[in-house]
């Protein structure tokens, strides 16, 4: 670590040190400056108070990524602040937190919904569906039809003839899909958190036994990047697809299909329309007084 770096991690230290409330910890006693001291930082990490002070100082050498979880918990770092600590510290992010996920923030499903033409979804490390929007309804799959739990894209492609029956090439796309769900658990490590999906579709399906036992890697830029379906009401559609991250939630990713010509992209959206317009008559009509509740 060069000796900028050590003093800007010094920095960054004592800033987040200072913020914080003695009396919420349990420590007491006259202070000259605010937050809390050196040694009861060290104390709630778990290491040396002297190596924690030559941290600050710019003088403690590079800190371990175990030292550097101590550290952010004992400082009650945000998910931003121990990125940056990281950053500063091995000149890496840390390893993803895997979470479980109900859903996304209102921002990021408003974000979804302005892709009328664009069937788009938002997933997990693991693979599960948390957000999409109508025209993935149309286009995908109708996620809200499914429990929480079943709406895992590698279930849908192995589990679900329907899915199969769209794919214009099932073999390459399942290749595919492997090898970077593969390489996506591998990225954050969670090989153990999706140890009994794995099982249940080895299990369940020779295809995907095959091609896990490949032990093939591919990254999602690998390929040609086009989905080609065979859909059963809008015809043969190609869609460009691309992958980004979602701010401030390295366990999710959003996937974006963008239709190839116009004219798909006007089928996608009159039908991802006229799915809202059926949404929104069935709720009025739940919502509605029913006529005898006014004659009581």
């Amino acid at each position: 670590m060069s000796v900028n770096a050590a003093q800007t991690l010094g920095d960054f230290l004592r800033s987040r040190r200072t913020r914080l409330d003695p009396a919420s910890f349990g420590f007491s006693g006259r202070r000259r400056t605010p937050g809390l001291r050196r040694e009861e930082v060290a104390q709630r990490a778990n290491i040396s108070s002297t190596w924690y002070t030559w941290l600050e100082q710019g003088r403690g050498g590079a800190p371990s990524a175990v030292v550097l979880e101590r550290i952010c918990a004992a400082l009650m770092l945000t998910d931003a602040e121990r990125e940056h600590l990281f950053m500063l510290g091995l000149g890496r992010p840390p390893e993803v937190r895997y979470r479980s996920v109900d859903g996304v923030n209102p921002r990021l499903q408003r974000v979804l919904d302005s892709l009328d033409a664009s069937p788009s979804i938002v997933k997990t490390a693991t693979w599960d569906v948390v957000a999409w929007n109508q025209a993935a309804a149309v286009v995908l799959t109708d996620y809200s039809t499914l429990p929480a739990g079943q709406r895992n894209l590698l279930r849908f492609l192995f589990g679900d003839p329907a899915v199969r029956a769209k794919q214009h090439d099932w073999e390459s796309v399942a290749r595919f899909v492997v090898g970077t769900f593969r390489a996506d658990v591998a990225r954050a490590g969670l090989a153990s958190e999706v140890g009994d999906l794995v099982d249940d579709l080895r299990r369940a399906n020779p295809d995907f036994d095959r091609l896990w036992r490949e032990n093939q890697v591919l990254s999602h830029g690998d390929g040609e990047n086009v989905k080609r379906l065979l859909h059963p009401t809008l015809g043969s559609i190609e869609m460009e697809y691309s992958l980004f991250a979602v701010d401030g939630r390295p366990d999710l990713s959003m996937l974006v299909y963008t239709p190839l010509n116009a004219l798909t992209a006007e089928r996608i959206r009159a039908a991802a329309a006229q799915r809202r317009s059926m949404a929104a008559q069935k709720a009025s009509t739940r919502n509605a007084p029913r006529l005898h509740d006014g004659l009581r």
